[in-house]
């Protein structure tokens, strides 16, 4: 990463969800960077000699306070994949751990709080075009994960004190390295013939951010909450700064996976009743059987509607802007996926 004016710091840090997509890029981020970083998670995904793992459940706040001694800030990352549509485990996890998250903070005597939120907690299913921080919360949000992300982000926003001052950063659709769900979706997607169509007509632009601008993002807006208290208590969006035509970067994913663009168009709200009938049948069975479709509303709204954000609220007030532009982003994520890549990708025209 070509990062700019970070300096290095040798402040303990605690990374809450550090085994995951966005907690892992942060801890390598921190650790580059001269701090000494702790990881609280389910499990230990990776290794790293200069991390400290902690292996524990955020709804145990016995187990966050074995963690956090003399930790100046927190980055609360942990969340489910938006994909599992399970409602306990995103009660659970978002809103119940964040609860405990904040006890053992304020608890412990924790200076700082950075959430990873989401752009989507103002998203339910209209256009939004350059969309800021004024917009308010989702009142019909189209699925549980975006409605307990709001709830987390409420939570957090509000704990925000003398003794502990906090942030949110909404990031929007991050991709790049080791990223769980965009990428190997797509790729599965396309390698059973599912990737054909494009949902409406194909002109709604979205925003896309890779992990090292999210990455930034975070450690330049705890180094700048120790330096402007005045930006404690906000939300923050975080993106690339390059809308793009949806379905022409899922092309462009596609095609660098060695498969064919889509092409064949489907009406939108034709598609999106569908997805609606789906839900219901997932609902109705759910008592006996558990199944996660990927035709959601949810899904269905991302792919057809306009949802790009304005960052200039964090550039003025904390001087972010991205540290990797959209064009290399896609080619250092495709590049680093030859996994995925179509192994008769010569017979695609």
């Amino acid at each position: 990463m070509s990062v700019k004016a970070i300096k290095p710091d040798s402040k303990i840090v605690l990374v809450i969800g550090g085994s995951g997509f966005v907690g892992r890029h942060l801890v390598e981020k921190l650790c580059s960077l001269g701090y000494t970083v702790r990881v609280f998670d389910l499990r230990t995904t990776f290794e790293h000699e200069k991390v400290t793992f902690y292996n524990g459940d955020l709804c145990n706040k016995q187990d966050l306070l074995k963690c956090m001694d003399n930790v100046d800030t927190v980055f609360h990352c942990a969340t489910p994949s938006p994909l599992s549509n399970n409602k306990k485990v995103f009660l659970r996890v978002n809103v119940d751990g964040t609860k405990n998250v904040l006890d053992a903070c304020f608890e412990k005597g924790v200076k700082n709080l950075i959430l990873t939120s989401s752009a989507s907690v103002v998203y339910s299913g209209s256009n939004i075009e350059h969309g800021d921080e004024t917009l308010p919360y989702a009142k019909r949000p189209l699925d549980c994960y975006t409605q307990t992300k709001i709830q987390q982000e409420k939570l957090v926003l509000s704990a925000n004190s003398e003794s502990l001052k906090t942030i949110a950063l909404r990031p929007h659709g991050i991709f790049g390295p080791r990223d769980p769900h965009m990428l190997p979706t797509t790729a599965r997607l396309a390698a059973a013939g599912k990737t054909k169509f494009i949902i409406g007509k194909g002109i709604n632009k979205v925003d896309f951010t890779y992990i090292d601008n999210v990455v930034y993002a975070h450690v330049l807006a705890a180094q700048q909450l120790q330096q402007k208290p005045e930006i404690a208590g906000n939300a923050y969006n975080i993106t690339n700064n390059e809308p793009i035509l949806f379905w022409e970067f899922m092309s462009r994913l596609l095609k660098g996976l060695g498969y064919a663009a889509p092409k064949y168009h489907l009406p939108y709200y034709f598609i999106y009743f569908l997805a609606f009938l789906v839900q219901i049948f997932v609902f109705i069975v759910s008592p006996f059987k558990t199944i996660r479709p990927t035709l959601t509303t949810m899904t269905v709204a991302l792919a057809g509607t306009h949802h790009y954000y304005s960052c200039e609220k964090a550039a003025s007030e904390f001087n972010y802007s991205p540290v990797v532009k959209l064009e290399d982003a896609i080619e250092r994520t495709l590049q680093s996926v030859p996994e995925l890549h179509n192994k008769h990708a010569k017979k695609v025209k």
